[in-house]
């Protein structure tokens, strides 16, 4: 393929993937705008810190629960990870299953910021131009939630970091109420003191996206600049109860960086997650690389790529944790041709998005529609709408969350993971569903 070829391909596979007519109804619908939701007059709380002042700064974990006879991850967990566990998934799940209607979120996705300090060549899931969300949205949203029976909170940007005390007022008030709380981040303002912060007040995980060792200028989220607070944060996840995994983009410029990533997460004891480069959904106005994209996959690298991920799936095969299954990794192929099957979303159901104004997505690639989806405490999903979008839009998708939550919803794959898991002493629960 010439060169003039390729950058009609990429240019035309990065505008958006949907449908052309669904495109239109979500971005150009008649219906009104989505009601103000529902806010409380009060903020979020000053966060108790430190809570447990023998936790923070520079103090040695306990070695019992550090890797050990040969093996290269935690393998022992206490009662404060396991009750976090099965209050933020287990109960929430049964409650969905025996109540009745259609909207029974599970997870929830909290865009705080839509804005980034970074600006990486791939993404268009941010924009600068946005405000972030106040307080009082905040506490109103944590507050619905916990009252939907909601208990997993992944608090999503743009950068989740860009306001780091803000940050530390939501996950300490969020955990307060039992909720699991999932923080990505491109680790760049991942200072020791917001790492002590933030696991004072008792995160559960944190998805540290890396795509590259070194910086480079269209792959910033770099490990080597942020090595010291990486370092900080795995010794502090054996003092503060939580996990720690990689999040890695694959794109056709970072294969030798995706493998080195690899192991440098397994040298860490921690878990992996992989993605396939997409280019938007929907029609994203603001992104600025549209045209000639180095980071977008074209017919031409599939083959590479099919290399890397068949390396990836023996990795997986040989004891190396990660939060795709061997099954999910296989799929990768499909996806990347545009062939993935229906995967049964639960977007919209299950899962929730919040924007930073209060009104409601189903899920993250449709956080630019225009559609009335409802606001906080004022859900208005239209589930026959919401099977048509999916039937289009599942081929072209591969959340890890969305598809973890989709896989498991079946109530005899979950009632057969959490033996498993029970079996294990619930040592694996970073690792995929399907373990």
């Amino acid at each position: 393929m010439q060169a003039d070829e390729q950058q009609e391909v990429r240019t035309k596979e990065s505008r958006y993937r949907l449908d052309p007519k669904i495109h239109d109804s979500l971005m150009h619908g008649s219906k009104p705008a989505a009601a103000m939701p529902k806010t409380s007059a009060l903020g979020l709380p000053d966060p108790v810190f430190p809570q447990y002042p023998e936790r923070c700064g520079d103090v040695a974990p306990n070695p019992k629960y550090f890797p050990s006879n040969g093996h290269p991850y935690r393998t022992r967990i206490n009662s404060n990870i396991l009750r976090r566990s099965l209050r933020g998934w287990l109960y929430p799940y049964l409650r969905s299953r025996l109540l009745p209607g259609e909207f029974h979120p599970i997870i929830a996705f909290l865009f705080t910021d839509y804005k980034c300090n970074l600006e990486c060549h791939y993404c268009w899931a941010y924009d600068n131009r946005v405000p972030g969300m106040t307080e009082e949205m905040a506490r109103s949203s944590i507050d619905w939630l916990h009252d939907t029976g909601c208990r997993v909170l992944a608090l999503m940007g743009g950068e989740v970091l860009i306001r780091p005390k803000f940050i530390h007022k939501i996950a300490y008030y969020a955990a307060k109420k039992g909720f699991w709380i999932y923080v990505p981040t491109n680790g760049r303002l991942m200072r020791p003191e917001v790492i002590d912060w933030l696991g004072d007040a008792g995160i559960a995980t944190v998805n540290l996206g890396v795509d590259s060792v070194e910086d480079r200028p269209e792959l910033p989220k770099a490990l080597n600049p942020i090595f010291p607070y990486f370092n900080y944060l795995i010794k502090k996840q054996y003092l503060y109860d939580f996990s720690v995994f990689f999040n890695i983009n694959i794109t056709r410029i970072n294969i030798d960086d995706v493998k080195r990533l690899t192991e440098i997460a397994r040298d860490n004891g921690i878990a992996t997650d992989y993605h396939i480069n997409e280019s938007p959904m929907l029609d994203q106005p603001h992104f600025k690389h549209n045209s000639g994209n180095s980071t977008f996959i074209t017919e031409e690298d599939w083959p590479r790529i099919d290399e890397l991920v068949d390396w990836i799936i023996e990795k997986n095969k040989s004891g190396y944790k990660m939060v795709n299954s061997v099954r999910r990794l296989e799929e990768m192929k499909a996806f990347m041709r545009g062939k993935l099957l229906d995967w049964n979303c639960r977007a919209g159901q299950n899962s929730v998005i919040i924007r930073t104004d209060g009104t409601l997505a189903p899920c993250f690639p449709m956080y630019s529609a225009t559609q009335d989806w409802g606001g906080v405490g004022q859900p208005r999903f239209d589930f026959e709408q919401l099977k048509q979008i999916k039937r289009d839009c599942q081929p072209h998708c591969f959340s890890t969350l969305n598809h973890n939550l989709a896989y498991c919803y079946e109530a005899g794959r979950a009632i057969r993971w959490t033996i498993k898991q029970a079996l294990r002493g619930f040592r694996g629960t970073s690792g995929s569903f399907e373990d």
